[in-house]
């Protein structure tokens, strides 16, 4: 087991350098315009222009820019001894001491804001956010999966398939502008959750759980709808298996059968499948649900650093988000060895 989670962080720690390696060539080598000019500003003189360019090693060779990128190294420091990527605290003195690595992803060309500081001050909303919609689509998809497996083909079953379609099918956007119709006090029909920008307003914990509870929902719908959908199949599948009759013929307990063999083998995939959608969440529905509801997180705060083309900021939440799907992929794959050992040896 321990040589299999040596080999799965080993994997991580390579495709950290990867993705580093990709977002570096598409924001510095081949972008879309010239960093240097924005972060001048449109007025900026070709001096300053070149200053900035210096300043940020944007005329040093590429493996030099990629190694300033990643660790700052020894290249070019400052006066406040700050790299583009990396920020040196140096412990000692100006005569010696040691070196120690803050990551700070540079600043931001429009804010001037550390983009460190600019991700940590909104991820609380967007962990929280995700936190909650995970826990509401492991507890709405896998209990209706269940069910609708063991009741397969009645009235029930036909029910909760085709309402999962429909949750599939439903854009997340249109499915947050309806539930704030229908359902949010400040402009809904029927006033029973918070509204928009309610998550502004509450300043403790459970305030802004309560302020979150139908983006959770929102959120939530879509992929519980195809755990449930995704677990239900697969669930008639172990139940035709052999094992499975032998120990219904052993006179092993129905509700044994169903949640010890039935259930542990059919859920397996779905493990997999949590470190994948936890990914898809934060590249997609999140950002267009803070967008909805007015939460001040990161996905909608690189929405406004792709509109405003603050490149610091877009490459520091790309990569910091690379880095959390890596880590939620690791963790899974864990899990995964551990509920089922085969995957150790293969």
């Amino acid at each position: 087991m321990l040589r299999y989670i040596a080999r799965r962080v080993l994997w991580g720690i390579a495709m950290l350098f990867i993705v580093s390696a990709v977002i570096f060539v598409i924001f510095y080598v081949f972008p879309s315009a010239d960093p240097a000019k924005l972060r001048a500003g449109r007025n900026a003189s070709p001096s300053t222009i070149a200053q900035i360019r210096k300043e940020l090693d944007l005329d040093q060779p590429i493996y030099v820019q990629y190694k300033n990128f990643m660790f700052g190294a020894d290249s070019h420091v400052d006066a406040n001894g700050s790299f583009p990527f990396i920020h040196v605290h140096v412990q000692g003195g100006p005569t010696g001491g040691v070196f120690t690595p803050q990551f700070s992803f540079g600043q931001s060309y429009y804010s001037q804001a550390s983009v460190k500081s600019i991700i940590f001050d909104r991820l609380p909303a967007t962990g929280l956010l995700v936190l909650g919609a995970v826990i509401f689509w492991l507890l709405m998809g896998i209990p209706v999966g269940i069910i609708s497996a063991i009741k397969r083909r009645s009235v029930l079953d036909r029910t909760t398939m085709i309402t999962s379609l429909a949750f599939i099918s439903a854009p997340v956007f249109w499915l947050g502008l309806v539930s704030l119709y229908l359902f949010a006090d400040d402009v809904g029909k029927i006033p029973i959750f918070p509204g928009q920008a309610a998550y502004l307003d509450a300043h403790s914990f459970p305030a802004k759980c309560w302020s979150l509870f139908l983006p959770w929902l929102v959120l939530a719908a879509a992929t519980a709808a195809i755990y449930a959908r995704y677990l239900r199949s697969s669930m008639i599948d172990v139940m035709s298996e052999d094992y499975i009759r032998t120990a219904r013929a052993k006179g092993v307990g129905e509700r044994r059968v169903i949640m010890r063999h039935e259930v542990r083998s059919a859920i397996t995939p779905i493990v997999t499948l949590l470190g994948l959608d936890i990914g898809l969440l934060l590249a997609g529905n999140a950002i267009l649900t803070e967008s909805v509801f007015n939460i001040p997180g990161i996905g909608k705060e690189i929405v406004t650093a792709i509109r405003v083309s603050d490149l610091p900021v877009i490459q520091g939440i790309v990569l910091f988000g690379a880095f959390f799907i890596i880590i939620c992929n690791l963790i899974v794959d864990i899990a995964y060895a551990y509920l089922d050992p085969r995957v150790r040896y293969q």
